[in-house]
Order: C-alpha cells, then structure tokens, then sequence
C-alpha cells in the first residue's frame, strides 16, 4: 500500500566529518508524520543532486534509520525498483562478493574499492505502512541499498575500503 508524501523539501547534505554520520540511527516509527516528511525530505534532496543514486537520513541530519534510492539512472544497474523509500532495513541474506569503486555525497572528494555482497535480500517498511516488505536485488542495487544501510549503521564507504591502497582522489569531469 501507497500513502502519498507531502512535498518534499531539499536539505543540505552533510559531509565528514559530521558527528551524526558516525551515529547509529534510531528505530522509527514508519507511520509518523516526521517519517513521511523525512521520505519527501530525501526523496526532493536527492532529485536535485547530481549523480546521486541514495541518500540516508542522517546524510541530511536526522537520526533516523530511514533512507531513499533511486538507481535506474545509473549506467550500472542491472536490476532497479524505481525509486522508493525504506524505513528500519535489516538485510535478510547477502552473497557473492565484489569489489567496486564507491563515492558518496558526505565525502565528495574521494572514492574507494569496497567489498560487498552483489545479491541481497532485505526486510523494511515503505512510508505510511505497518507491513513489512521484503526486497531481492543484486548487482549496482543490492551495492547501493547496503552502502545506505551502512550510513544508519554510522559508517561511511571509507570504513569499508580494502585499504589506504584503494582511496582515490574523485575525478571531476567538466
């Protein structure tokens, strides 16, 4: 079941070294009125940054485990399920490894090689609901949903790099 979102509104992103980027984020209720807005939040935010495929609640200073993405734009994506929202993830199952160059908005300046799992299955709630969904991806997707649930976990792709060897300076493309 679908409830419609109020209108979004863009928020600053946060960058490292933010406290609220290495704290944990709280449980929340997936049916509050604060939830819905903070979906239409990250929804609108991420709509107007460029190249950005996910954002997490705390990117935008809400300690909340709530996080939206949208990979169907991203010349990597294998498998998408449009855009949506996810409130209180927890992965389910996850397998077969990869290393792949991540970046994210909290660190603009850099990128790093990160092992994760390329299949995942994962349990949440949509905005608005109290039924748990359960969503099987892999690829580019699974790689996204897994680094979005790693900044509820207040972590950042640089604590998962393979090595000092794998953090590059982000190239910038005019």
């Amino acid at each position: 079941m679908s409830v419609p979102l109020p209108a979004g509104r863009v928020r600053e992103v946060l960058r490292a070294p933010n406290p609220a980027l290495a704290s944990r984020c709280d449980e929340a209720d997936p049916t509050s009125k604060e939830v819905l807005q903070l979906a239409a939040d990250l929804l609108a935010t991420q709509a107007v940054s460029p190249g950005c495929v996910g954002l997490a609640a705390n990117q935008i200073g809400v300690t909340l485990r709530v996080f939206s993405l949208d990979v169907s734009a991203h010349p990597r994506t294998r498998t998408s399920h449009g855009s949506f929202v996810l409130v209180n993830p927890v992965v389910e199952s996850a397998t077969r490894k990869d290393k792949v160059r991540e970046g994210c908005m909290s660190v603009p300046d850099f990128t790093g090689d990160v092992r994760r799992p390329s299949r995942l299955v994962v349990r949440a709630f949509l905005p608005g609901s109290t039924e748990q969904v359960t969503l099987q991806t892999d690829a580019f997707e699974a790689r996204a949903i897994q680094h979005e649930i790693d900044h509820l976990d207040g972590l950042l792709f640089l604590d998962r790099v393979v090595g000092a060897h794998a953090v590059f300076p982000r190239r910038h493309y005019l």
